[in-house]
């Protein structure tokens, strides 16, 4: 039997493909449609680079069919941008040559509560020919999360946001903000801002948990619902730039930086996680070995997800996507509910031990920054020891079980030694490989510690087999460079450019006193 030719097939893929970009054109003029009744002028196009800075390119609300359909030209130098628009170059990236084109994805299209006539959506980056880029954060955390559903997991993830307000006009800091850490004083001083922050995301979409002062003066605190992990990711960049915005209004500059003045106690940006099995039936498959290419394209990976720390508390509705339905009879929470430490399952300990293993590696995307590393002091509750423990504030790994009527809910893992100058989706990502590889191990926890490690002799936290994490971002690209769980995740390519960031921003401040250092990143995040 002879096969068909194969441009026999041409003529119905392009036909395909025309009918794909109709309705991609038809769902972008829809929403550009309800958007231009809310006053939106232009869309804020985004995407983070590999130092952690937020970009974009706007769209005006009449082009956003186009936008969608083909996308709008950025340079691919981008990948080696520093925080301070230095360009560096790596084996696989820098130059002037080449073009990507970013995709704002509507299913994330949100108005922007803070600044009117502006909407916002997170942008995939691919290539002339439509092939995601290799380098593209979103498209990495979509091919993890897809690894995880192959074995009937699903991940819940959200970030919490710490930042510091000084009155706007100065580059010096001067807390906005005098009163007692976590004290109702602050709420008199600053609190038509802080309901102006709480409404501006309630309005885009955003399950807002909780609002606090912070420890540091003029530091607060803010925490949205748990997601889906390209959700949480996207979120994040949403709340910074919604502060960000809300704080313009109010007369004050904002910064997420890990440290704005060298004797404070810093910003930082931990990570919340839980595992959850579709099948309770069906012990959980270790996951196969990451690979090292693309993942699938479409939208956020997984059906249903369970909402908030509590059973059926049902998320709002509104253009942002902010997760699925209520919890559904069938669903585990993989970190409650098992026979191992502390209620672990033994899927979930893996998971968990898979990335309390990599944490000095994933330092290099949690904590990318010099910056990064003044903020990392013992017993300031910013978890600097590789060890875990239940409701520990000083381990790294800090083990939350919730309340005990909502254990299989509210039980989720806290990863304290991050901060907001990470990219988020290359955290994510490198979590969840992680996390997966511990899976694939079938990998075990240490003893927990339910001491400040930082309290016990050398002698002992070397017992106990307790290492402080890296002390300078040196070290955390050191074990990034060698990591290969790490390599094969983000790909040859991306895996070389954000080393080749990182070397970049270590010579920068080779010779940069902490003042300085704290100087230059300030308002940088």
């Amino acid at each position: 039997m002879n096969e068909p030719a194969l441009d026999e097939f041409a003529p119905r893929i392009i036909a395909g493909e025309d009918r794909r970009r109709d309705r991609l054109a038809s769902a972008a003029r829809h929403a550009a449609t309800n958007l231009e009744v809310r006053g939106v002028v232009c869309v804020a196009v985004t995407y983070v680079d590999n130092s952690g800075i937020t970009r974009m390119k706007g769209v005006p609300i009449g082009r956003l069919d186009a936008a969608a359909v083909w996308g709008v030209g950025v340079s691919p130098v981008f990948d080696v941008f520093g925080a301070d628009d230095s360009i560096t170059t790596g084996r696989y990236a820098g130059g002037p040559v080449g073009d990507l084109r970013l995709h704002p994805d509507l299913e994330r299209l949100t108005p922007l509560a803070a600044q009117p006539g502006w909407a916002w959506a997170p942008a995939d980056r691919r290539d002339q020919d439509g092939r995601p880029h290799p380098q593209d954060g979103r498209e990495l955390v979509r091919l993890q999360t897809a690894l995880l559903a192959e074995h009937g997991l699903t991940a819940m993830m959200a970030f919490e946001v710490e930042w510091a307000v000084s009155p706007a006009g100065s580059d010096e800091f001067a807390p906005a903000a005098s009163g007692p850490a976590y004290g109702m004083i602050r709420v008199a001083e600053l609190g038509d801002y802080l309901r102006d922050v709480v409404t501006a995301l309630t309005e885009e979409g955003l399950v807002v948990e909780q609002i606090h002062p912070e420890y540091a003066a003029g530091q607060f605190e803010v925490s949205v619902a748990a997601q889906d992990p390209l959700g949480a990711a996207d979120t994040c960049v949403l709340v910074k730039e919604t502060v960000r915005g809300v704080s313009r209004r109010h007369g004050l500059r904002v910064s997420f930086a890990p440290k704005v003045l060298v004797d404070n106690v810093g910003n930082g940006g931990h990570v919340h996680l839980s595992l959850w099995s579709d099948d309770p039936d069906r012990p959980p498959a270790p996951p196969r070995p990451t690979a090292s290419g693309g993942g699938p394209g479409g939208a956020n990976s997984g059906g249903p997800y369970p909402d908030g720390p509590y059973p059926d508390g049902p998320y709002p509705g509104g253009l942002a996507r902010t997760g699925g339905g209520s919890a559904r009879p069938g669903r585990i929470n993989l970190m409650a509910g098992g026979n191992g430490p502390l209620g672990l399952t033994a899927a979930g300990e893996a998971f968990a031990a898979g990335i309390l293993g990599r944490l000095p590696a994933l330092m290099a995307l949690g904590a990318p920054s010099v910056a990064s590393y003044l903020r990392l002091v013992p017993s300031t509750w910013a978890g600097v020891h590789a060890c875990w423990g239940r409701e520990n504030r000083e381990a790294a790994l800090r083990m939350i079980p919730g309340p005990p009527a909502a254990v299989g809910q509210a039980a989720n893992l806290e990863v304290k030694s991050f901060d907001l100058t990470a990219n988020p989706y290359l955290l994510v990502a490198g979590l969840l490989a992680a996390g997966q590889a511990g899976l694939a191990a079938a990998a075990t926890l240490p003893e927990p510690v339910d001491v400040d490690p930082a309290s016990l002799d050398p002698a002992e936290r070397a017992r106990r087999g307790i290492r402080r994490l890296p002390t300078s971002l040196g070290e955390a690209v050191a074990a990034f460079e060698v990591d290969e769980v790490l390599h094969r995740a983000l790909g040859r390519e991306l895996h070389d450019t954000v080393a080749a960031v990182r070397r970049a921003e270590i010579d920068r401040f080779a010779e940069a006193a902490p003042a300085a250092v704290v100087a230059a990143t300030r308002w940088r995040y």
